[in-house]
């Protein structure tokens, strides 16, 4: 029963550690994407932390069209040894095909939920200090306005309130429900075979 423990543990150390460097890595990449100030101060930290794996794999994979490949080939293969790593602890064999199906779902679950958060995060300052502005704002405002500013072109604002953030919302929920869902699901039917 005590080696239960054990195993708790190390796959909550391992998904924790892992998650937090991902999600850097994640962010990073999102603000690149969305063109985001990077002298600003949490921009910063993204690049101190994550340099350390990127630029070197920057060497061997340059970027295409403006994205940042190395950082989504990074990403992918952290996720990767995350997986192998709890897989390894709880005693699982993996099919490297279903690990990999399986680490892009998680990734894509893990941008939209970036969106999500960037969102809820904007409507909940616009309540309490609308107009403000620090870092962290700028930050999630550039991550949220490319998905906000198509919809507020299709939505306008009705007596004054702008419904675009719900029906933002709304489509990152259905395409957690209607593609990533799927892609994780393929990933550990094929992960577990």
């Amino acid at each position: 029963m005590g080696g239960n423990y054990a195993e708790h543990a190390g796959v909550f150390l391992i998904q924790t550690l892992f998650g937090l460097y991902i999600l850097a890595i994640m962010l990073r990449f999102l603000l690149q994407w969305v063109r985001a100030d990077f002298y600003n101060p949490v921009s910063q930290f993204l690049v101190k932390i994550t340099n350390p794996l990127l630029k070197p794999l920057r060497r061997l994979i340059p970027g295409f069209g403006g994205m940042d490949l190395a950082a989504i080939v990074l990403m992918l293969l952290l996720q990767m040894l995350e997986l192998f790593l709890v897989g390894v602890i709880v005693g699982q064999a993996f099919n490297p095909l279903g690990v990999l199906l399986m680490s892009v779902g998680e990734l894509l679950s893990l941008a939209v939920y970036v969106f999500i958060f960037a969102i809820i995060i904007q409507i909940i300052l616009s309540w309490i200090q609308p107009g403000s502005y620090n870092p962290i704002i700028g930050l999630v405002n550039r991550i949220a306005e490319p998905l906000l500013a198509p919809a507020r072109r299709l939505i306008p604002p009705i007596s004054g309130l702008d419904l675009s953030p719900l029906a933002v919302l709304i489509l990152l929920q259905l395409t957690l429900i209607l593609l990533v869902s799927p892609v994780k699901d393929l990933g550990r039917m094929l992960a577990f075979q």
